[in-house]
C-alpha cells in the first residue's frame, strides 16, 4: 500500500481534523504550555456555595486530584459533607489488574465506604446511594470507548436517574485530543460493558461532553451539571495541558500510552501480542516466530502518519503470556498529534494476516466483535479486503457522529 493508499484511508478520521491538530498543536519545546485549570479547581473557586448542604457520593480514583496534586476526596471533605465513595475498574488506587473483580470496603483514611463499581455490582445500588443528593464524577479518561471508565460513569448517571439524585462532571481533558475522530462507530448488537452507545471508538471529547450526549441523545435523563476545564482546547494533547500525567491503570503508566492503546489494544483478541506484561506495555504488536524485519519493513511501507516502526523482540514479564518470546514490531510515535492508531490497528491486522496467516485468529467471533463494536472489521479481514477497505467503510457513521456531536461540545 502506497502513501497515498493509508492517507485515502484516513476520510472516517476526518482529514481536516488531522491538519488542524498539526497546525493549532505547538511542541512543548516551541512554546510556553498554557494553564489547564480543571473541573475540580473551578468546581471549589466558583460552585462550592451550591454544594454547601448537600450529601455527596464520589466517584473516583488515583487520578481524582487537582493541577497541584490535591486529592478531591480531601478537598471535598474539608468542605462539604462527603457520605460515600465509589471506585471503577481498576479500584479507588488504580493498581488492580484489567478485568480483575474489585470489592467494596471501608477506607482506612477517611473512614467513608468504597463502593466498587467494578464487581457484583456495576450500577450504583439503592442501598449505595442512601442519603446522597450529589454523585460527583472526577476521573481521568484516556479517549477510547473501549475503557470502562465512561460506562461506570454512564451506568452511574442512570442510577442517579432513577433515584433522583444530581450528577455532576468534573471535566478533564481528552488526552490524545478532541480534533481527530476515529470509528468504527459501535453496532447496538455489540454493546458491552467495553462500548455502551454508538459512539466511535476514538470519539474526541471529554467525559464531561460524553456525560451531555449521553443524558440527552441516549435519554438518561438525569438532572445533570458539567463543571468545565478553563483553558483547554480541542487541539490540544496532554503535554500542551501542562498537566502531570497519573497512571490512569496498570497498563496506561504514561501519557504516551493513551495513544497506542486504541491501536494494539485491539489487536490481542485476534492472536497477536501488543507488549501488555512487558514495561511498555502496547507499544508492540507481533507474534511468536514472525519474522521481525520483515514485519516491520511491510508496515513502513504503508507511511502511517505520526508514527515508525522498530523490528523488536520482546517476553512478557507477567499475565497470560508471561515467559513466551514475540517477535514483530514497536511503535514509536513522532508525531502524536497526527497519529491514527485505530485505522493502524486494522493495518498491522490486516499485514498480519497477509504475512503469517497462522498467526491471526479469527474464530472468536465474538470477543473480536465486542472489542471493535461491530463485525466488519473481522468479516472484512477473513474475506481478504484490504485495511483501507475496510477502514473506508467508517466514513458515513463517523460523519454522521461528527454532526451529532456538535451540539455537546464545550470546549473550541
Amino acid at each position: 500500500m502506497r502513501r497515498r493508499t493509508f492517507l485515502g484511508s484516513v476520510a472516517a478520521a476526518g482529514l481536516a481534523g488531522c491538519t488542524r491538530a498539526r497546525a493549532q498543536v505547538p511542541s512543548a519545546a516551541s512554546s510556553p504550555l498554557p494553564a489547564i485549570a480543571l473541573g475540580d479547581s473551578v468546581l471549589f473557586r466558583e460552585f462550592a456555595s451550591d454544594l454547601t448542604y448537600a450529601s455527596l457520593g464520589i466517584i473516583t480514583n488515583q487520578t481524582g486530584v487537582d493541577e497541584l496534586g490535591r486529592s478531591i476526596v480531601d478537598r471535598a471533605r474539608e468542605r462539604f459533607h462527603v457520605r460515600a465513595l465509589f471506585s471503577p475498574e481498576h479500584g479507588l488506587r488504580g493498581d488492580r489488574p484489567a478485568g480483575a473483580f474489585v470489592e467494596s470496603y471501608v477506607d482506612e483514611r477517611s473512614g467513608l465506604p468504597v463502593y466498587s463499581l467494578y464487581g457484583p455490582d456495576r450500577h450504583p445500588s439503592k442501598k449505595m446511594l442512601d442519603g446522597i443528593d450529589v454523585l460527583l464524577f472526577d476521573i481521568q479518561d484516556v479517549g477510547a470507548r473501549t475503557y470502562t471508565f465512561v460506562s461506570t460513569m454512564a451506568y452511574a448517571m442512570q442510577s442517579a436517574a432513577a433515584n433522583g439524585i444530581e450528577f455532576w462532571v468534573l471535566d478533564r481533558p481528552n488526552p490524545i485530543g478532541g480534533s481527530i475522530v476515529e470509528g468504527p462507530v459501535l453496532e447496538p448488537a455489540y454493546e458491552s460493558f467495553i462500548g455502551l452507545y454508538p459512539i466511535p471508538m476514538r470519539h474526541g471529547m471529554t467525559v464531561g461532553e460524553l456525560a451531555r450526549l449521553f443524558n440527552e441523545h441516549f435519554s438518561i435523563g438525569v438532572k445533570l451539571r458539567v463543571v468545565p476545564m478553563d483553558g483547554w482546547r480541542r487541539a490540544m494533547i496532554w503535554p500542551q495541558t501542562g498537566l502531570q500525567w497519573i497512571r490512569t491503570s496498570p497498563n496506561i503508566p504514561t501519557w504516551q500510552t493513551t495513544f497506542v492503546y486504541p491501536c494494539t489494544g485491539l489487536i490481542d483478541s485476534t492472536g497477536l501480542n501488543n507488549g501488555v506484561g512487558t514495561p511498555a506495555p502496547f507499544f508492540y504488536a507481533g507474534a511468536p516466530h514472525a519474522d521481525a524485519v520483515r514485519f516491520t519493513a511491510a508496515l513502513a511501507a504503508l507511511h502511517p502518519p505520526g508514527v515508525a516502526f522498530e523490528a523488536a523482540t520482546w517476553t512478557p514479564l507477567s499475565g497470560a503470556n508471561a515467559g513466551l518470546t514475540f517477535s514483530g514490531v514497536r511503535l514509536d510515535l513522532s508525531d502524536p498529534a497526527t497519529f491514527l492508531p485505530v485505522h493502524l490497528s486494522v493495518a498491522i491486522l490486516a499485514t498480519a494476516r497477509d504475512l503469517y496467516p497462522s498467526a491471526l485468529n479469527l474464530a472468536k467471533t465474538r470477543i473480536v466483535d465486542i472489542n471493535w463494536g461491530t463485525d466488519a472489521v473481522r468479516s472484512g479481514l477473513a474475506a481478504g479486503k484490504s485495511a483501507a477497505e475496510i477502514t473506508n467503510a467508517w466514513t458515513d457513521g463517523v460523519t454522521a457522529f461528527m454532526a451529532l456531536r456538535e451540539r455537546f461540545l464545550l470546549y473550541p
